[in-house]
């Protein structure tokens, strides 16, 4: 079991914190990794991508010209492929991208890919984005830069923690997720791996489960996106 500074937003230790070698020390499984991401971008697509044929074309029932002496080839409508509006050969139709991952699946992918950041060092624990009651940007900014020193940041903040959620939230290089919204992708495409404390304690005791926590947790991101 590794242990990890606490850091607090004025980048001074204030603690230390023991990240579990089950989530933070295990094998890395790349090409389990791989097969996670690959679902996950392909959810992303919309799918809705349309082209008409020739049959849902419309117009065109009339023979443009005579079979035979006009010197052209011959036609049957001006909605074949080869006219300029005509229908498509291989017309493109709305489907699904979506691939079956299993929950397993994702969390043993989710698990390799934060050890693979923890043996580099490059996961941290701050105790709060900012002290205080009051959103700061620049404080936030800061108190992220004194442990994380890569170009992209992954924060992981809390629904709780409002003050956070809005000091970071227009920062370009530092996406914010919950504890419940952390991924394989923003993970592995992150230099660095940021918790607050509330953050890492949530993510360790495990996924809310029940109707009760599924109006918390609606209600809170509708006070996040006020």
């Amino acid at each position: 079991m590794a242990s990890v500074q606490i850091t607090n937003p004025k980048g001074t230790a204030s603690g230390n914190v023991d990240l579990p070698a089950e989530i933070f020390d295990c094998q890395v499984n790349v090409p389990l990794m791989h097969q996670v991401v690959t679902a996950q971008l392909a959810a992303a697509r919309q799918g809705s991508q349309k082209t008409k044929s020739h049959s849902e074309v419309s117009g065109g029932g009339k023979k443009p010209y005579k079979q035979k002496g006009t010197g052209n080839a011959r036609q049957g409508s001006i909605r074949s492929p080869q006219w300029t509006g005509g229908g498509h050969v291989h017309s493109i139709v709305p489907r699904d991208y979506s691939e079956r991952t299993p929950k397993k699946m994702k969390a043993a992918a989710l698990r390799s890919a934060l050890s693979d950041r923890a043996r580099e060092n490059h996961v941290h624990v701050l105790s709060a984005i900012v002290e205080g009651d009051k959103p700061s940007t620049k404080q936030g900014v800061q108190a992220v830069r004194n442990v994380a020193k890569g170009k992209k940041v992954l924060v992981i903040v809390s629904l709780n923690e409002l003050v956070g959620w809005f000091s970071l939230r227009n920062v370009n290089e530092m996406h914010v997720v919950s504890p419940g919204q952390l991924n394989t992708y923003d993970v592995l495409v992150a230099d660095d791996v940021v918790f607050t404390k509330t953050a890492l304690d949530e993510f360790l005791s495990g996924p809310r489960t029940g109707k009760s926590a599924s109006a918390v947790g609606r209600a809170t991101d509708a006070e996040v996106g006020a």
